[in-house]
């Protein structure tokens, strides 16, 4: 008999009648010669230092550390169902008729891992052959079968896997220790290799929003009659009032005239993170959200695999490709009518790392989409576009630039004609049949109009002036887009462009890590914005530079993708890092009484009662109640003011030239249709 072990029920599902196991038994399939069974994802992770024994259990102390197990040690995961089903594939594993294993797990480096584990707490001994498909359609699952390689062929996979995982572990098990004992043990400190950096990006972002001085700037319009130039920014108002006064009614002269064909390529092939980038954009989707549909798409059998870094697929794949195409604008007839397709662009076999990008499969024809989820229709809907997108033609346009001089000040008019729509003819059918919920200022803006026809030398008499106002304006808030887009860039600027960057964490990773810092209180959603909360703030207030920094993780995550690739050595990376844990410990393993994380409340919120604190950026209340605490008729309350209203006692100015008495009890405020819980006050 072979055992066929998956990643999920689901994917063993979909292989079990490929192979003829067509009978279903507690906890896998049987039939033609083949057991199929399957992992809950991970079955087994690390122990924790408490299953160590008494030199970790229940000690939170400096002469614990650090915690550098000499013998790993794994156990099942505390969920019934878990253990149940590891019991069943240990049966079956190490069942006499069972002469070959079959490594069925998602065909990445977790994947391996779930395996590998499966297979050594079981104490199987027996042969390994991997299965390696980016897809769970039948022929390359059949395809998949005829190709596998021995289990060892992937050895190189599994030390980078198990690499990350213990380095996670040391990491996360002795920087949590340490500075929590460190900061007066009052309060848990999550440190994590990846999560930390994370956090200190999105605590840097909202101390650059929170600290951003806005600054006025001007520009002076040039009305030239059948179009309108501008000035170049101008610093002081004076100055650009003197321009305007200066060309006003005068004879400008079109000083220069450049035109020029431009090509924007279409937007390529999705890659995971490209994905989830695109879904929170378009649907506000959180990257686990966008990951969990494309996961039930991908054993739904509806898309190729969506863990890939890759964004081009392989020549071998052009024939099939293109049938997908046919059978997209088939089923997606508001896409418009296909055009001609350059199949070419999207092929590149050198940097198909692992898996091709993420495609529809030809099973988008018969399903019925109207049985998927919304969200799972939705991301569907984005890869399928996205696959006609792709393949389509260049837009070309004339970009014509016009430098108009008047007075001795140039001003310039930009415009463009349209020569070849290429990609850009779907764009427009496209967004429409996504029903995005995009907002305007993240779309793309709006288009350049064409100008008139200009000669060189022409004048334009009489003309109009207008002096524009405007402001800079502060960076946005992280989105799970431009997050997963930070932590994918991080620290790449150190290396030169020969060298495989790889940022914080995975694609595979970075939606769990986003998720991990929400659930423990350190970062927060706001509709689409990631923001800090006060807990997030202090933690990377108080840990030292090297801890928070990326450049050390990115370093790191260099190392493991050279491990996977079989150029690394994985025993020096692990030495690396017991060495910085040891580091790390000895320098910060002393109690710092500068900082409590005892935080004490400031006073009742005066609507609902509970506690209000005072983070970063302000006094909040606990309870999130809508109480605004900040400003009273627009001006901003001192935190004086603020102290002795929550005390119980009133405090007074002036505004608009009127005494305001501020008390401290709350009122109801509605103010454009929205309610919210205010200072009472009276005036006079």
């Amino acid at each position: 008999m072979r055992l066929v072990i998956a990643e999920k029920p689901s994917v063993a599902a979909a292989i079990a009648p490929v192979i003829g196991a067509t009978t279903r038994k507690d906890g896998y399939y049987e039939g033609n010669g083949n057991y199929v069974s399957w992992c809950f994802g991970h079955l087994i992770g690390q122990a924790l230092p408490d299953d160590y024994g008494e030199q970790w259990a229940g000690k939170w102390s400096f002469d614990m550390l650090p915690m550098i197990p000499n013998v790993w040690k794994y156990n099942v995961i505390d969920d019934k169902g878990v253990r149940q089903q590891f019991l069943i594939l240990k049966k079956l594993m190490l069942d006499s008729s069972v002469t070959e294993i079959v490594c069925a797990t998602d065909a990445d480096r977790e994947g391996e891992l779930i395996f590998r584990y499966v297979y050594r707490l079981a104490g199987c001994k027996k042969p390994v052959l991997r299965l390696w498909t980016s897809s769970l359609e039948e022929s390359a699952i059949r395809k998949a079968f005829a190709d596998m390689k021995p289990g060892s062929a992937y050895n190189a996979l599994y030390r980078a896997g198990e690499s990350r995982d213990k380095a996670d572990w040391l990491i996360g098990m002795n920087g949590t220790r340490l500075f929590t004992v460190r900061y007066g043990g009052k309060e848990t400190l999550h440190l994590g290799r990846v999560k930390t950096p994370t956090l200190a990006m999105v605590v840097q972002r909202d101390y650059e929003i929170a600290h951003f001085v806005k600054q006025k700037f001007f520009t002076v319009l040039l009305d030239c009659g059948s179009f309108t130039a501008e000035s170049e920014r101008i610093d002081e108002e004076s100055k650009a009032a003197a321009i305007t006064s200066a060309c006003s009614g005068q004879t400008a002269v079109l000083a220069d005239l450049k035109k020029e064909i431009k090509s924007i390529n279409p937007p390529e092939l999705f890659r995971l993170t490209t994905l989830q980038q695109t879904a929170n954009e378009h649907f506000g989707y959180t990257a686990k959200q966008t990951l969990d549909a494309a996961q039930k798409l991908y054993e739904a059998k509806l898309i190729t695999y969506p863990r890939t870094v890759s964004k081009y697929i392989t020549d071998d794949m052009a024939e099939s490709t293109l049938h997908v195409i046919g059978r997209v604008f088939e089923k997606y007839p508001q896409f418009g009518q296909k055009q001609t397709i350059n199949i070419k662009r999207c092929i590149n076999n050198a940097k198909v790392v692992g898996h091709p990008a993420i495609l529809p499969t030809k099973k988008i024809t018969p399903a019925d989409l109207t049985q998927l989820s919304e969200p799972q229709q939705n991301i569907l809907c984005l890869v399928a576009a996205r696959l006609i997108l792709a393949t389509a033609e260049v837009h070309k346009y004339e970009a014509v630039k016009a430098t108009v001089r008047c007075a001795g000040t140039d001003f310039t008019a930009h415009g463009k004609t349209v020569k070849e729509n290429g990609w850009k003819a779907l764009e427009a059918n496209v967004i429409a049949a996504l029903k995005s919920k995009a907002s305007e200022d993240e779309k793309e803006g709006s288009e350049e109009k064409a100008l008139p026809d200009l000669n060189q030398g022409q004048a334009f008499t009489n003309v109009k002036t207008e002096k524009a106002e405007h402001w800079t304006t502060p960076p946005r808030p992280f989105t799970d887009a431009t997050l997963l887009a930070a932590m994918e860039r991080a620290g790449n600027s150190e290396y030169d462009d020969e060298t495989e960057k790889k940022g914080l964490g995975t694609p595979a990773t970075r939606a769990a890590i986003i998720d991990s810092l929400v659930k423990d209180e350190y970062i927060q959603r706001k509709g689409k914005q990631i923001t800090a909360t006060p807990k997030g703030v202090n933690l990377i207030a108080v840990v030292p530079d090297e801890v928070k920094s990326p450049k050390m993780t990115v370093e790191w995550e260099i190392q493991l993708q050279q491990i996977e690739h079989g150029m690394g050595d994985a025993n020096a990376f692990m030495e690396n890092i017991t060495s910085y844990v040891r580091e790390m410990c000895a320098k910060y393993g002393t109690v710092d009484t500068s900082v409590s994380f005892e935080r004490q409340a400031v006073g009742k919120c005066p609507h609902c009662g509970k506690n209000i604190m005072k983070g970063q950026y302000g006094f909040y209340c606990t309870g999130k109640c809508g109480m605004y605490l900040a400003k009273v008729y627009g001006k901003t309350l001192t935190e004086k003011q603020l102290e002795k209203l929550l005390s119980g006692k009133e405090v007074s100015f002036t505004v608009d030239g009127k005494k305001t008495i501020v008390m401290p009890e709350a009122v109801e405020h509605t103010f454009n249709g929205k309610t919210s819980w205010q200072w009472k006050t009276r005036r006079g």
